[in-house]
């Protein structure tokens, strides 16, 4: 019998559904700015990095007649665009990426049941944004008492990445982007958001070169896709209806112990 180990190849880490949105807002004298959040230095994914607003999702998240308190959400359709079978989770998409862009940057995608802007007072908000952070229900519990309608019908999809096998976290996101609502500002939420800042996508990417904030590749390349737009309308038209293909990098690890990141098209990938 032999006495050396046989090493065991650790189980697969199967990624997380997730969505992320990338809020648009306009400069007054042209161009537009995208807002990017810097996660906590302690965070176990994406520490210290800018990144946009968003997280993980749960179809359970979603009570049965989610659909009504939506604008122009047809399931069928959404899954469709999204790429999926399951409705249920194609809804947990549009819904969820709003639900986290307000627990994390205060920034609520919804209008008033007449379609006019949310009339709720700041206090509450701010209530219910911190009590999301342990209880997604109180989400609900706003929309619902308030009568509001979350803006699903303002998301434009417009990428997937899913992070690499071999990371301890691992993330299915799906990327959308819409317009920053002109009666809102964000906010850190003091927990997993240390800064904000309004970056026009050719100056985060100068930034990052100079080294002054950290990005990481789905963030780089998908800044990249907006680099040639001109304002917010500009820029959703030139994503809508963008033939999206799934993007899966691969870690290969150098001689020197470092990681390359493998891109599909690459020859070694």
């Amino acid at each position: 019998m032999s006495h050396y180990a046989v090493p065991v190849k650790p189980p697969a880490v199967i990624p997380v559904p997730a969505a992320t949105l990338v809020l648009l807002r306009d400069r007054p004298a042209g161009g537009f700015d995208i807002l990017l959040m810097q996660r906590h230095a302690k965070s176990k994914f994406a520490a210290g990095d800018f990144v946009f607003p968003g997280g993980k999702l749960t179809r359970e998240d979603n009570p049965p007649d989610a659909l009504r308190w939506c604008t122009g959400l047809d399931p069928a359709a959404a899954a469709k665009t999204l790429g999926l079978e399951d409705t249920e989770l194609a809804l947990a998409h549009c819904i969820g990426v709003i639900r986290e862009t307000f627990e994390e940057v205060g920034v609520l995608l919804a209008t008033s049941a007449d379609g006019g802007p949310v009339r709720v007072a700041p206090s509450t908000l701010t209530a219910c944004r911190r009590a999301c952070q342990a209880d997604n229900r109180a989400f609900w519990e706003l929309v619902k008492r308030e009568d509001l309608r979350l803006a699903t019908d303002r998301l434009v999809y417009f990428a997937h990445w899913i992070t690499p096998e071999g990371n301890p976290l691992r993330f299915d996101t799906r990327f959308f982007a819409a317009p920053m609502p002109p009666d809102q500002t964000p906010t850190g939420d003091d927990k997993e958001v240390t800064d904000l800042r309004w970056l026009a996508p050719a100056e985060a990417l100068e930034t990052q070169k100079r080294g002054q904030i950290s990005l990481r590749n789905p963030t780089i390349r998908n800044l990249m896709l907006f680099t040639d737009a001109t304002s917010t309308a500009d820029a959703l038209a030139r994503l809508r209806g963008r033939t999206v293909t799934t993007i899966a990098p691969r870690i290969l690890m150098q001689p020197d112990g470092t990681r390359r990141i493998l891109m599909p098209g690459d020859p070694e990938y």
